[in-house]
């Protein structure tokens, strides 16, 4: 993929095509990701939670299970927001239609604040810092990402439908490109917390393999930033030939490279 980087602001309407299929085609995030955060996040029952980009809700999920006092998910996107109040019926929960930086909330009042997938479309300090103001004193902050793919392991599938791609835009998340993956540069994720006045731990990287069908290939990619902002005669047409490639050159089975990384700071 080559071309200029997707602006930021499209994260706020780049995913709300199709939620129902978002919710479908997006893998969950492993069960030690929860493990971690309780044991170095501070996540536990009667606290209160921001979550930062809910999205569908596929980490809102885990975090109510943990029993909070409260959760606010904040989702910029209309259709998101609506599909996550009608998927998750919880007292706690509270899901407002708002982009982050234009939250206005009373400074220190959340003791975990989390992002799933979401947060390199803000921008990393100024967002970093905001969380800060709004975090109890010993509080944290837990960046977390489902990233395809990796610069160390084959990857036959991205490999060969990169043509597929070519001259598309990419997502600030940098999959796909030569670029190291916003989620797993950890040299620069640390710096932006170091800057926003946090003390980070080390990060936690997960690696696991996800196996997909044609169908599900076809449901994936069709929730890629860089895919949703094609025209829709376009998104179509390479959504057809990734289902085609997965089925007459893969035989039906398809398994891409997945890591998860989480981020964890706490509040100076």
């Amino acid at each position: 993929m080559s071309g200029d980087t997707l602006a930021r602001s499209f994260g706020r309407q780049a995913f709300g095509l199709s939620p129902e299929n978002y919710q479908l085609a997006r893998p969950p995030y492993p069960p030690v990701v929860w493990d971690v955060l309780r044991q170095r996040a501070g996540l536990r029952s009667g606290i209160s939670i921001l979550e930062i980009g809910a999205g569908t809700g596929l980490a809102t999920e885990h975090l109510l299970e943990q029993e909070p006092q409260r959760l606010l998910a904040v989702e910029p996107d209309r259709r998101l927001a609506e599909f996550l109040r009608a998927r998750l019926h919880r007292p706690e929960l509270e899901v407002i239609e708002q982009a982050f930086e234009e939250l206005d909330e009373t400074p220190q009042s959340y003791d975990l604040v989390v992002s799933a997938t979401a947060f390199h479309w803000l921008d990393a300090v100024p967002a970093l810092r905001r969380i800060h103001a709004l975090l109890h004193d010993g509080g944290a902050v837990a960046l977390i990402w489902n990233v395809f793919g990796d610069s160390i392991r084959p990857d036959p599938f991205h490999k060969a439908s990169a043509h597929l791609f070519a001259g598309h835009r990419p997502s600030p998340s940098g999959g796909g490109t030569t670029q190291t993956p916003y989620g797993l540069d950890s040299e620069a994720r640390l710096r932006d917390f170091e800057e926003a006045s946090f003390h980070c731990d080390p990060p936690v990287m997960f690696e696991w393999t996800l196996t997909l069908d044609p169908p599900a290939v076809r449901r994936l990619y069709a929730t890629y930033s860089n895919v949703v902002a094609l025209a829709a005669e376009k998104r179509e047409a390479l959504l057809d030939a990734l289902e085609d490639l997965a089925r007459s050159d893969f035989g039906g089975v398809v398994t891409r490279n997945m890591t998860t990384s989480v981020f964890i700071a706490r509040r100076n």
